[in-house]
C-alpha cells in the first residue's frame, strides 16, 4: 500500500482517469508498433510521481497539489495527473526546469526505443521517476538506470519511485557524461532536449544499441555501431523538452521564431543553425519538397557529428556543435 493512498473516492477516481487516459493513448498510435505497453501505463499510477504540479493561470501560476485541506482542489491535482499533458514540477523564478512529459510522446518513445527483455536501459533527465518506473515495469528494475544532474530532483525521483513499489537504479551526475559503471547498455534514452549527442553514451553502449533522443524540436533514433560511430533519422513527430540541465538553453531557444514561420522550416533552422540563414533555409525547404522531420539524420563518426537531409553523405549536410 503507498504511503499516500488516497481515499476511496479519489481512488476510484483515479482508476477511471487511468483508464480513460489509456484509451487516450491508444487511440493516438502511439504505441502500434509496440503494444506491450499498454498494459504498463495502466498498471504505473500516474498521480504518485506529481504529488504537486503547477497550471497556468492569469498572472502566473496555480499550484495543484496532492496534500491540499480542500477536497475540490484535490479532485483537480488527480484528474490533471492523468490528462494528456506535460505538468510543469518546477519552476525558478517562474520559468520551467523540470516537468512531466506528455504521456502519449512518452508512449511514443517508449515505443520507439523498441525494447526487449532483458535490455539495459540508462534515461538521462530522470524528472519526477515516471518514465523510469514504466521502464522498470516492464523490464524489472535491475535493468533500468537513470540519472539526472541536481540532487533535488533524483531523491524526489527516488521517493516516488519507491512509494509506486519500483526501485531501479537513481544516479546523482552530469547526464551527458553517462553512467560508465552500470554500461554496458542497450539502449539510451534521453528525456531533455541536446545541443547534439554527447560521444561518451556510446562508449557505453553494447554494438547494435539505440539511442533515442529529443534534438532540435525532433527526436533522432541512433543505432550504434561501436564507441565511434552513430547514425540513424529523426521520427516524424515534433518533441519540446526542457534543455538537458548545465548544456544552457536548448538550441531551438537560440533560433529566432518569426511570425507565420512554418514549425517544419524552424526545425531545418534549428537543426542547421548557424550554417543556414534563414532566406537561404526557406529556399532550400521549399526547393526539397518541404521535407519533414523523418528525411532528416545525424552522423556520428570519431570527432565528427553531422546532420544531414536523405543522405548522410549527400550534398546537404551541417554539422552539429
Amino acid at each position: 500500500m503507498s504511503a499516500h493512498a488516497l481515499d476511496k473516492d479519489l481512488d476510484a477516481v483515479a482508476v477511471a482517469a487511468r483508464a480513460e487516459l489509456v484509451r487516450e493513448i491508444e487511440l493516438s498510435g502511439a504505441w502500434d508498433t509496440d503494444p506491450e505497453w499498454r498494459a504498463v501505463f495502466e498498471a504505473v499510477p500516474r498521480h504518485l510521481f506529481v504529488p504537486y504540479y503547477y497550471v497556468s493561470v492569469a498572472g502566473g501560476h496555480e499550484r495543484l497539489w496532492r496534500d491540499s485541506p480542500d477536497p475540490g482542489t484535490r479532485e483537480r491535482w488527480l484528474r490533471g495527473a492523468y490528462t494528456d499533458m506535460p505538468l510543469a514540477t518546477r519552476l525558478r523564478d517562474g520559468e520551467l526546469v523540470s516537468s512531466s512529459s506528455q504521456p502519449s510522446l512518452m508512449a511514443r518513445m517508449l515505443a520507439e526505443l523498441r525494447v526487449s527483455d532483458g535490455d539495459r536501459v540508462l534515461e538521462i533527465g530522470a524528472g519526477t521517476g515516471y518514465n523510469a518506473a514504466l521502464l522498470a515495469h516492464r523490464l524489472g528494475d535491475d535493468l533500468v538506470t537513470t540519472v539526472d544532474l541536481e540532487p533535488e530532483i533524483t531523491e524526489s525521483a527516488r521517493a516516488h519511485l519507491a512509494d509506486a513499489g519500483y526501485h531501479p537504479a537513481v544516479v546523482t551526475g552530469d547526464g551527458t557524461r553517462g553512467v560508465p559503471e552500470r554500461a554496458p547498455y542497450d539502449r539510451i534514452m534521453a528525456t531533455c532536449a541536446l545541443p547534439s549527442i554527447p560521444r561518451g553514451w556510446l562508449a557505453q553502449c553494447a554494438p547494435g544499441a539505440l539511442v533515442l533522443a529529443p534534438l532540435a524540436t525532433g527526436l533522432i533514433r541512433l543505432t550504434v555501431r561501436d564507441a565511434a560511430h552513430a547514425e540513424g533519422a529523426f521520427l516524424d513527430t515534433a518533441a519540446y523538452f526542457v534543455p538537458l540541465r548545465g548544456t544552457g538553453p536548448g538550441p531551438a531557444d537560440e533560433v529566432p521564431h518569426r511570425a507565420g514561420e512554418p514549425e517544419l522550416l524552424r526545425f531545418l533552422l534549428t537543426l542547421a543553425q548557424g550554417t543556414l540563414d534563414p532566406r537561404a533555409a526557406y529556399e532550400l525547404w521549399e526547393r526539397e519538397g518541404r521535407p519533414g522531420r523523418e528525411r532528416y539524420g545525424v552522423t556520428v563518426a570519431g570527432e565528427r557529428t553531422w546532420a544531414w537531409l536523405d543522405d548522410p553523405e549527400g550534398p546537404y549536410t551541417w554539422p552539429l556543435r
